[in-house]
């Protein structure tokens, strides 16, 4: 269900697609560059985005090693009490409780980072769109038609 929510998230946000921007006024093409350029200047500092500058590309999602975080330990108490008051094995169940609390820390680990990359990506996405549409506001003042 989170996998389709990103994707609708995704087609809904405009893409990095190119603006095109015609000379309603009769502009020049030496006067379109300087607009163009003057645009392009004013639209980074209203958005804070520089299309030649992205943001470096999240690093691959790597999981956080699970030693220190305690998990392993309350898995095991957790194991040993269930297993003693069970009239089980304690030290069997300690370890079966301190490996299932292991790998539920890791999942724990690997959910984060893929919801951190999927905020990177939502982040950048909206530089780029706020970026377009300052350009784009910036040549329909200067009386070009942007598509």
């Amino acid at each position: 269900m989170k996998r389709i929510a990103l994707v609708v998230l995704a087609l809904a946000l405009p893409s990095a697609a190119q603006q095109y921007a015609y000379p309603a006024k009769g502009q020049s093409p030496e006067q379109q560059k300087k607009d163009e350029g003057e645009c392009h200047g004013w639209a980074m500092k209203q958005s804070g985005y520089d299309p030649s500058k992205p943001p470096p590309a999240a690093a691959p999602a790597q999981t956080a090693p699970v030693t220190g975080s305690g998990a392993r330990a309350r898995g095991a108490a957790a194991g040993a009490i269930i297993g003693g008051a069970t009239g089980g094995d304690a030290g069997d169940a300690a370890v079966a409780g301190a490996v299932g609390a292991a790998a539920a820390q890791r999942g724990a680990n690997r959910r984060a980072a893929r919801d951190q990359q999927a905020a990177a990506s939502q982040q950048q996405q909206a530089g780029q769109a706020s970026f377009q549409k300052a350009r784009a506001a910036c040549l329909e003042g200067r009386g070009y038609t942007v598509k």
